[in-house]
C-alpha cells in the first residue's frame, strides 16, 4: 500500500487561485494555476468583491488536473490558504447572505478613519494588537451594520474565504485562529473573538464560532465536493488559514527568529512568545496576529521598497531592460563605497501619504545614478533596521538572523547592505513556496505522518546560503544614526 505522503494545498492568492500537491519532503509533485480577480459587487454601486462560486470553479478545476497527475491513495489530507481579512456572513446552511468585500474596495477607509465612533482606536489596537488598515475585517462588520443590517440579524457565521472553502470541502462551518487574528475583532493576547470589541459594535462574539487551531481536522471530503475536485471522498481536511502566517512557518522560522519577506512592500515579521500594543507600537505601526503555532504571535511591519526601486529604475535607467537593467545598476552602485556619497534618501515614498516625505537629498552636479541607486538601497536597509528594532522592543526578544524570502532576495548587493546596517546574517533559502509548504506540514502533523508540524519541518532541506556582516558594518552603525536623526520627526 502506497505511502500517504501528499498534502494537497488550495492556495488562493489575489492574483492566482492554485492546487498543489506536494510531498513530505517539500517538492511539488503536481500544480495547477490560474488566474484570480475581482468583481463589480452587484449589490452596491462601485463596490469591490471576491466571487466565491466563480473562485471555487476554478479551484475545482485545477484540482481534477492535479488529480488526474497523481496517485490519489497518497493523500494524506487537504487544506486551504488565502489572504487575510475577507469572508462573508452566511445562513444556517452556509449559504452567503451578501458577497465577500474584497480588500481591494475603497467603501471602508471612511469607516477606519472614524472608527472612534464606536470605540476609541488607542483603546482598539490595545486590544485587538492589529494595525487599524482600512480593510480589516472590522470594517466590513460596520459597513453591514450601518448598510445592510438586515444581513446581520440574519446571519448565523461570518466565515473567512478559507472557512467558506472547506465548508464546500466538508460542510463544516468553522473559522481558524490565524484568519480570525486578521480582523482587528480578537483579543490578542487570548486569541479569543473580544467580547469589548463586539459589545462596541452591537454584535455577538459567536458570529465568529468556536475557533479551530491549524492542524486541527475539519472534516472529511463528502460526496459532493469528490464530484466536484475529483478528491475522494473521505479524505481528511485540516484548518491552515492565513498565508502570511504559513510562509513564515514554511520558511524554517523559530521563535523570535526574523522573517523578512521582500517583494513591492517588504514585510519583517517574527513569532515571539509575546507581545505590546501601546501607542508606541500603534505609532511604529506594528500588527501582531495569532501564529500558526498556538500560543505565539506574528508580530509584523511592511513598508514600500521594491516599488520604490521600480520607480527609480523608470526615471534613471529608462534605457535598459530585465536582466541587464538590474546587474547594470548593481554594478554601477557596487562602485561607491560606503560613506563616500553625500546623496542620501527618505524612502517614505508613499503614493496616498499626506505629509509627502519621500525625498532625495544630498545631491550636486557630479552625482552619478549609481549613487542614487546605491542610497535607496542603503534607505531601505536603514529602514528595515527601524523595523527590527520596533520588532524586537515589541516581542521582547533580540534577533540573530532574518531569513530572507521573495524577489528582492535575489538582489545581492542589496542583502550584504541588510547584513552590514542591521549586524545580523541575511540567511537566503531555495525553497520558494514557502506558503504552500507551511500549509503541508501541518497537514502531516494533522494527520499523524509527523508528531508536530515542527518534526514535519524537520525533514526539509532549505539549502541555505549565509550572507554575513562584512568590515562595512562599522561604517554603517554611524550611517545610520544619521538616517535616524535626518528622517526623526518626519
Amino acid at each position: 500500500m502506497p505511502e500517504k505522503d501528499i498534502a494537497i494545498v488550495f492556495d488562493c492568492g489575489a492574483t492566482n487561485l492554485r492546487v498543489i500537491a506536494m510531498d513530505v519532503q517539500g517538492s511539488i509533485v503536481a500544480s495547477q494555476s490560474t488566474a484570480n480577480n475581482t468583481s463589480a459587487d452587484p449589490e452596491t454601486a462601485g463596490g469591490v468583491i471576491w466571487d466565491v462560486d466563480a473562485m471555487w470553479d476554478k479551484l475545482c478545476a485545477a484540482s481534477k488536473k492535479v488529480m488526474a497527475a497523481i496517485d490519489a491513495t497518497r493523500i494524506a489530507g487537504v487544506t486551504v490558504t488565502t489572504f487575510g481579512v475577507d469572508g462573508a456572513f452566511v445562513d444556517e446552511k452556509g449559504e452567503m447572505l451578501y458577497p465577500v468585500i474584497s480588500w481591494q474596495c475603497q467603501r471602508t477607509v471612511p469607516i477606519m478613519k472614524n472608527i472612534d465612533k464606536y470605540m476609541a482606536l488607542e483603546e482598539l489596537y490595545a486590544e485587538a494588537g492589529t494595525f487599524p488598515y482600512a480593510f480589516n475585517t472590522i470594517n466590513k462588520f460596520i459597513w453591514m451594520k450601518e448598510n445592510r443590517p438586515e444581513v446581520l440579524e440574519k446571519a448565523h457565521r461570518f466565515l473567512f474565504i478559507t472557512s467558506l472553502f472547506i465548508h464546500k470541502l466538508t460542510g463544516t462551518m468553522r473559522n481558524d485562529s490565524t484568519m480570525a487574528g486578521t480582523s482587528m475583532m480578537m483579543n490578542m493576547e487570548s486569541q479569543k473573538p473580544s467580547a469589548k470589541i463586539a459589545g462596541a459594535l452591537g454584535i455577538k462574539t459567536s458570529i465568529f464560532g468556536d475557533l479551530a487551531e491549524s492542524g486541527e481536522q475539519a472534516g472529511e471530503v463528502h460526496e459532493q465536493a469528490e464530484i466536484e475536485t475529483a478528491i475522494p471522498v473521505g479524505v481528511p481536511v485540516f484548518f491552515a488559514g492565513h498565508d502570511t502566517q504559513f510562509a513564515i512557518f514554511g520558511s524554517g522560522a523559530n521563535e523570535n527568529e526574523l522573517v523578512l519577506s521582500s517583494g513591492t512592500w517588504e514585510i519583517i515579521m517574527a513569532r515571539s512568545s509575546g507581545f505590546k500594543a501601546s501607542a508606541a507600537e500603534l505609532q511604529a505601526q506594528l500588527t501582531t496576529e495569532a501564529d500558526a503555532e498556538n500560543g505565539l504571535f506574528t508580530i509584523g511591519q511592511n513598508f514600500l521598497a521594491s516599488g520604490i526601486l521600480e520607480w527609480f529604475s523608470r526615471n534613471f535607467y529608462a534605457e535598459l531592460k530585465g536582466d541587464e537593467l538590474y546587474s547594470t545598476m548593481i554594478a554601477d552602485a557596487e562602485k561607491v563605497q560606503p560613506g563616500s556619497s553625500s546623496v542620501t534618501v527618505n524612502p517614505s515614498f508613499y503614493a496616498d501619504s499626506e505629509k509627502k516625505e519621500g525625498a532625495i537629498n544630498g545631491l550636486t552636479i557630479h552625482t552619478k545614478r549609481g549613487e542614487i541607486y546605491r542610497a535607496f538601497l542603503e534607505s531601505l536597509a536603514f529602514r528595515l533596521r527601524q523595523g527590527i528594532e520596533a520588532l524586537e522592543k515589541a516581542g521582547g526578544f533580540k534577533a540573530e538572523k532574518i531569513i530572507c524570502v521573495g524577489g528582492g532576495s535575489k538582489n545581492m548587493l542589496w542583502n550584504q547592505l541588510r547584513a552590514d546596517v542591521c549586524n545580523l546574517p541575511v540567511h537566503l533559502i531555495d525553497q520558494k513556496e514557502t506558503t504552500v509548504l507551511g500549509a503541508a506540514l501541518f497537514v502531516f502533523a494533522g494527520s499523524g505522518i509527523a508528531a508536530s508540524p515542527a518534526a514535519a519541518r524537520a525533514q526539509i532541506q532549505y539549502k541555505q546560503e549565509i550572507v554575513k556582516p562584512s568590515k562595512n558594518q562599522l561604517v554603517y552603525t554611524q550611517l545610520y544614526e544619521d538616517f535616524k536623526t535626518e528622517t526623526a520627526g518626519r
